[in-house]
């Protein structure tokens, strides 16, 4: 098997197939010969997972340089293809009946950012330094479900409606799609009046860590689990440190981290 299979296999490139857009034509003819939408999705893949740079990516393995995958990746990323990717693994795992729906967690990280940039601001628990934060909602094995990003000075407070809002409709193996959770956990970085009126508004029951009165310890057993998901983006190279100037460009390796982690449950 070669690193190409390796990377992207069969399955994940069936999958893939179903939301990349068709290759721009050329209506006068002529040009380089396209490389193929396969090697280029490994040369990203391995960007992602192993941290190096768009001019470090070892072409003589996958065929397409550094520069041309970099361009693939702008062009798929203004089509929205990893979110879409990531919603079409999700699908899989709930029509299969892998995603348990009655406890979902949320929590964010912080990540240093090299560049200022679309999304990013001083960082309070690192000295002010420029950084990015990454919102995360997983479901209660760990998957997840909703993931954004922004500035490292936005309170966690505010990423709530968004991410859960973020949730796209998702297959179950019986009945219509679903998208919310039955119960949301989360510290006391969202303990506040009109998140749980909106929460209760949606009919998602919550269990917010009051400020000053219990401590966030006591949701350990239910927030370990959003803790080890953010040691498997870990896993995601990329996401040590933020490279990308354009925030689009960090929400997709993000995004492409929380496909793979989907994709490894798939192929259990």
């Amino acid at each position: 098997m070669g690193i190409v299979e390796r990377l992207v296999p069969d399955e994940l490139w069936a999958l893939f197939q179903r939301v990349v857009p068709e290759a721009p034509s050329r209506p006068q003819g002529g040009g380089r010969r396209r490389h193929g939408d396969r090697e280029v999705l490994a040369a990203i893949v391995f960007v992602a997972t192993s941290g190096c740079t768009w001019q470090q990516l070892p072409s003589a393995s996958f065929g397409p340089s550094g520069a041309t995958a970099h361009r693939r990746f702008t062009e798929w990323s203004k089509a929205r293809v990893w979110a879409k990717l990531h919603r079409l693994v999700l699908d899989e795992l709930g029509a299969r009946g892998e995603l348990d729906w009655s406890c979902c967690v949320i929590d964010s990280v912080n990540m240093r950012a090299l560049k200022k940039g679309d999304l990013t601001g001083p960082n309070p628990v690192d000295r002010g330094k420029c950084g990015s934060k990454i919102h995360l909602i997983t479901e209660r094995t760990g998957l997840p479900l909703s993931v954004g990003i922004s500035g490292a000075n936005m309170h966690d407070s505010q990423g709530l409606e968004p991410l859960v809002r973020g949730i796209p409709p998702i297959r179950s193996r019986r009945g219509p799609r679903r998208r919310r959770p039955g119960k949301l956990h989360g510290d006391k970085g969202y303990d506040y009046r009109h998140l749980r009126q909106w929460l209760r508004s949606r009919s998602i029951t919550h269990r917010l860590a009051r400020r000053g009165i219990e401590s966030s310890t006591h949701l350990g057993r239910h927030r370990w689990v959003v803790k080890r998901s953010v040691a498997w983006l870990a896993d995601c190279r990329r996401l040590h440190r933020r490279y990308e100037r354009k925030a689009e460009h960090f929400l997709a390796f993000a995004a492409i981290a929380c496909t793979l982690i989907c994709y490894r449950r798939l192929t259990k």
